[in-house]
């Protein structure tokens, strides 16, 4: 970054720092991932320079004779690798992505129906708080009292109730398989279109570590990144059917000029991720993260659902004494990054949960194994019991340093 020293020095060296902290600490957040120094060269190309309002083909701006062959060879390969009729490459990241979806299948004030965001689903499934909560009239659904897993019954119950316009699949916290096979039949039950939104999930989807929406869904919205390991943006996906709509909806309905320096970083990622190596990662991250739950339960741990199919882990902090918040920033000080996250039927407030949500996909792309995780485990044990000790978060802080000198991070110079 010679270029950046000597242009910014300041923001040059904070970047450097944070190299080294992505390269040193253990980056447990499940949303968060390394993308290989290939798809960061695409993303940090010329094509940053390139305005491309349009489609393929189809711009309003001349100059798009390379443009266009970028954007088709990632809708092809993103086609391939996904099984999926349609591609639209050009959402900024998965939240634009969402609001495209039901812009595309229904209009203002038409009932969405999504999991509640404390038991695991996301904002932009018709929370309050987000556009799509606001524009749409919103009816969730919750996980079983229990078991804390998706009730399908009960779902199924309450979008006969309802008659939701468009019926969301898809979590951000939820550690268990989704069967979209059972989500397509109730959608079709109470007449609604399915939007299954695997943002976090679509990495396994195309390794093959998890079941594939594809078959059954209207349309599929993910992010990028996250377990697929590419730059950040979004994605749509969609049988024939709903082409021209969910296009429209992006352009002009939502968007101006796609970001086609993420969208070339995307194709990369692409590429990688049709790979036999890839296939290996995917399945590897579920078995990491299955071995971390196993350790994390033999040391008196409380997990939602009492363990995982997936790449993610929600446990219960308040079995171990402390508040979500307070567990999270103690791991942060010994090198393990993770966030503060609600349970289910959480008695605390969203900004102080009572959880916290750890997963494998980037200590998994370091090549860390089952060894490693129940070392991770065993260490965040030693946090719950010292969280209070600055020596002894030290000592931790230590030993994940010497660890990480032995799994370097993709992509990153350090």
């Amino acid at each position: 970054m010679s270029n950046l020293e000597h242009a910014d020095p300041e923001i040059a060296s904070l970047i450097a720092r944070e190299d080294h902290r992505q390269a040193r600490q253990i980056r447990l957040i499940p949303s968060e991932n390394y993308t290989s120094a290939a798809v960061m060269e695409a993303t940090g190309s010329s094509l940053t320079n390139k305005y491309s309002e349009g489609y393929p083909n189809k711009r309003y701006y001349e100059g798009q004779e390379f443009i266009d062959q970028i954007e088709l060879i990632a809708i092809g390969r993103a086609k391939s690798l996904f099984g999926a009729e349609h591609v639209n490459v050009q959402p900024y990241s998965g939240s634009p992505a969402n609001l495209a979806a039901f812009v595309a299948l229904c209009q203002p004030g038409d009932t969405i129906m999504g999991l509640s965001l404390p038991h695991g689903g996301h904002l932009t499934h018709g929370w309050s708080v987000s556009a799509t909560g606001q524009f749409y009239k919103s009816e969730r659904y919750e996980v079983h009292p229990e078991t804390h897993r998706l009730d399908y019954d009960a779902i199924r119950a309450k979008a006969l109730a309802v008659r939701p316009r468009v019926l969301i699949a898809g979590a951000t916290a939820y550690s268990r398989q989704i069967d979209f096979a059972i989500f397509a039949e109730i959608a079709k039950e109470c007449g609604a279109y399915l939007l299954c939104d695997i943002a976090h999930i679509s990495g396994l989807v195309a390794g093959g570590a998890h079941p594939s929406p594809i078959p059954h869904a209207d349309v599929v919205s993910t992010t990028t990144h996250k377990t697929l390991r590419g730059p950040r943006g979004g994605m749509l996906l969609c049988k024939e059917l709903h082409a021209k709509a969910v296009d429209r909806a992006v352009f002009p309905g939502l968007q101006g000029g796609p970001h086609e320096n993420v969208i070339a970083g995307l194709a990369v990622a692409l590429k990688e991720a049709a790979t036999p190596a890839f296939t290996a990662y995917a399945h590897a991250i579920v078995a990491n993260a299955k071995a971390l739950a196993e350790r994390l339960l033999e040391h008196g741990f409380s997990l939602v659902t009492g363990g995982t199919d997936n790449h993610l882990i929600l446990f219960d902090a308040t079995s171990k004494g402390a508040t979500g918040k307070e567990m999270a920033r103690a791991m942060a000080i010994a090198g393990l990054e993770a966030n503060a996250n609600t349970i289910p039927f959480d008695p605390r407030k969203p900004f102080d949960p009572s959880g916290v949500r750890i997963g494998t996909p980037a200590v998994t792309s370091r090549g860390m194994g089952p060894a490693e995780m129940i070392q991770i485990a065993d260490w965040i044990a030693r946090v719950s019991e010292a969280r209070q000790s600055p020596d002894s978060l030290a000592r931790i802080t230590t030993e994940i340093d010497t660890l990480c000198q032995q799994f370097p991070a993709p992509g990153i110079p350090v």
